[in-house]
């Protein structure tokens, strides 16, 4: 097909990457977790396979053209032929910088736990390497079926993580994580459903090429919006991510921080902007008011907390609001900038999320109080966090001051006020890690010397090493993130030249289109 490169290297390298964390999961069962040395086997053991899997997802980036637009490495294999519906899968600049972030996470995340976990090692292998098949799987669906089968299957393994290995309150943030987004998946499969009855075909770039009339396309957008606006999270849906964040181990909060929040923007860009391209333009003005209240809550929440795990997670509410904005803005810049700005995030607050888990190994405690005046004991691992922390608001040099500005370039070019209205938001990130960094780094007191206490606290090189990965991306993004937006390029230009394709009854005006919309949406229900 006209949209598809195939696979031309001698393996199919998406399968590849699909099977063997899912293979890795399978044999860790088959080993029994009853002796040290047993758990110590599956710990490396998740370590070598996501490595494997990392380097076997190597060429989807060296190997990648990124001078067209089209969907490349493509499999596509029959499935079920009553429902026209095949294995498809493939890459383009879009999706692969999300996937080289998803296989490139995960050997950080079963390094940092391996003093974490003090239980139930294979399980937790097991279930974070199936986390990577499914979210893998995510990023590289080409029909609508395969997409909603991993998006949905993600749900299961992320359960397990917060209800086995979570804190105190595990069994009330793992409920209420899985009910928001399976209500937002009952939305997504009805869309997928409509979407199949009315073209025939769950082919995604077949859909795209589908004219929808406006009415259709709202009914559509909402549905798909629903379920993004969850899982990214936007305000005011976004409540079941601090408890998620709190309860969760420090390694299922890295993956939720660095992967799976990436795929509700991943979904407006693979979904909503392309196949209805009216009803985006109409609702745009409104998702770029909720992002902003986004970035500002989000900001002014985190500066209240006293739970480091919190104030992130917070953060991490205003930082996707800067994403959302940057898509919704409609211009090539903003969904650069956005689409960069989900990696940024997906590396700095994963940095994040294991910083704290390292010092809750240490203090047994989230508060900050109880893990203030750590620059006598733990220099090195300051260092890293200043640097984070930095990155965190922005900081020229750091990876997150490259998205955001670009983000912010957009909106002043749709709007002057609107670019005045989001500065708050970034002055608001300043300030509440840099309080966090002063309250960190230097006690209330005026005391001199090392705790007792705290002595041979700071990192080892497990844990050195694992922070060095995160701090190597946050300077090379930051000082030359040329290659990164190069991968990218071709595909956003094609995807603005979609979506200015497809705006239906412009000439009409926004609010012409929403009468006509709503109309038919109350005689739909009628």
């Amino acid at each position: 097909m006209a949209y598809l490169i195939y696979n031309t290297l001698n393996y199919p390298i998406i399968s590849l990457v699909l099977a063997l964390p899912l293979v890795g999961a399978l044999v860790t069962l088959t080993v029994p977790d009853s002796q040290a040395k047993t758990a110590s086997f599956h710990k490396i053991w998740g370590v070598v396979v996501s490595v494997a899997t990392a380097i076997v997802a190597l060429p989807l980036y060296t190997r990648f053209d990124s001078t067209t637009h089209l969907y490349q490495f493509v499999e596509k294999r029959g499935w079920i032929d009553a429902l026209h519906l095949n294995y498809c899968v493939g890459v383009d600049g879009i999706s692969l910088l999300l996937v080289m972030l998803t296989v490139f996470i995960m050997p950080v995340v079963l390094l940092c736990s391996f003093t974490y976990v003090g239980q139930r090692h294979k399980e937790f292998v097991f279930s974070v390497l199936l986390m990577e098949t499914f979210m893998v799987g995510v990023f590289v669906s080409l029909n609508t079926i395969l997409f909603f089968i991993f998006w949905e299957a993600m749900l299961i393994p992320m359960y397990l993580l917060i209800a086995v290995w979570g804190g105190e309150r595990r069994d009330y943030a793992a409920i209420k994580f899985f009910l928001y987004t399976l209500l937002g998946s009952v939305f997504l499969i009805v869309a997928v459903v409509s979407i199949y009855i009315k073209t025939g075909t769950f082919f995604i770039p077949a859909i795209m090429d589908h004219p929808f009339a406006l009415e259709y396309q709202v009914l559509i957008f909402l549905a798909f919006a629903l379920a993004f606006a969850i899982k990214i999270p936007m305000f005011p849906l976004h409540t079941w991510l601090p408890a998620a964040h709190v309860e969760a181990p420090a390694p299922g909060s890295v993956i939720l921080a660095a992967v799976m929040l990436k795929m509700g923007g991943y979904g407006f860009l693979r979904f909503c902007m392309p196949i209805t391209p009216g009803a985006f333009h109409v609702f745009a003005p409104a998702f770029i008011v909720i992002s902003v209240i986004s970035i500002i809550a989000g900001g002014y929440l985190a500066l209240g907390q006293t739970d480091l795990k919190k104030l992130i997670a917070y953060s991490s509410v205003g930082h996707m609001g800067f994403v959302t904005l940057g898509i919704f803005v409609g211009s090539a810049m903003g969904l650069k900038g956005a689409i960069l700005q989900m990696i940024n995030h997906g590396i700095t607050a994963g940095a994040l999320f294991v910083c704290v888990g390292l010092l809750y190994e240490r203090t047994h405690s989230r508060e900050i109080q109880d893990n203030s005046a750590l620059g006598r004991s733990m220099p090195l691992f300051l260092i890293f966090f200043v640097v984070f922390s930095l990155s965190s608001f922005g900081f020229p040099g750091t990876n997150s001051f490259v998205g955001e500005f670009m983000i912010l370039i957009s909106a002043f070019q749709k709007n002057m006020v609107l670019g005045f209205c989001v500065i708050p938001g970034a002055i608001l990130a300043a300030a509440y890690m840099l309080q966090l960094t002063q309250k960190m780094i230097w006690a209330d007191d005026d005391g001199h010397g090392v705790d007792e206490s705290r002595k041979g606290w700071d990192l080892n090189v497990r844990e050195g090493l694992t922070l060095s990965f995160f701090a190597v991306f946050v300077f090379w993004i930051g000082l030359y993130p040329t290659p990164f937006l190069a991968v990218m390029e071709e595909s956003v230009a094609h995807l603005i030249h979609q979506y200015h394709q497809g705006i239906a009854l412009e000439t009409q005006g926004a609010a012409h289109a929403v009468l006509i919309s709503l109309k038919a949406l109350l005689g739909s229900l009628i």
